[in-house]
């Protein structure tokens, strides 16, 4: 069963987002876009997980998000992975109202994964919701400007995902979502706001 956690934006932050892509879409027939009900920020991703490790992970999620505190961001700014002269894939970035809190609650999740047994997969944890993916390495440099105009409006973050993707079972081939369960962090104090 593959396996991820994340952060999931509100139905009005990925409208707003979509409505801003929705005109753009059609002048990059090289670009393979994202389904916008898939849009998230992935906090862990851990591959292919067993299923005998599925219950022990919501157990310790289940422990490890009340930890951290809601926060509040936005999608704002873009970028290219693995760089903007050879991108396979374009980003939205992640805007906090506190720096690092995101990336707290991602090393936080990533330890709970792996205290389970479902060790994340993937580097430095990149706040970022994937947008489109190249087919080919592709210089992407005017998609970056078109796509850094973007600045969307802030929501509170105040709880995870754990999500199973199924490769190939959705739309057009692509992977179909399924939660699996939710985690809610605590409320912010007037000091972490």
């Amino acid at each position: 069963m593959r396996l991820f956690v994340a952060v999931v934006p509100p139905e009005s932050a990925l409208e707003d987002l979509a409505e801003f892509l929705e005109p753009r879409q059609d002048a990059g027939a090289e670009l393979r876009w994202t389904d916008p009900n898939q849009w998230h920020l992935t906090l862990s991703f851990m591959g292919d997980v067993p299923e005998r490790t599925v219950e022990p992970l919501v157990e310790r999620l289940a422990a490890r998000a009340p930890r951290f505190a809601e926060e509040t961001v936005a999608i704002a700014g873009a970028g290219a992975f693995p760089n903007p002269y050879r991108a396979r894939v374009l980003w939205a970035g992640v805007r906090e109202h506190v720096d690092g809190g995101l990336r707290s609650l991602a090393t936080g999740i990533r330890h709970a994964c792996s205290a389970a047994g479902a060790a994340p997969e993937g580097g430095r944890f990149h706040p970022h919701i994937t947008l489109a993916r190249l087919r080919r390495p592709t210089e992407a440099t005017r998609w970056l400007r078109v796509l850094e105009g973007y600045a969307g409006p802030s929501w509170t973050a105040s709880e995870v995902t754990l999500i199973a993707s199924h490769l190939g079972e959705g739309r057009g081939n692509r992977p179909r979502y399924e939660e699996i369960a939710t985690f809610t962090l605590r409320p912010a104090t007037p000091q972490e706001e």
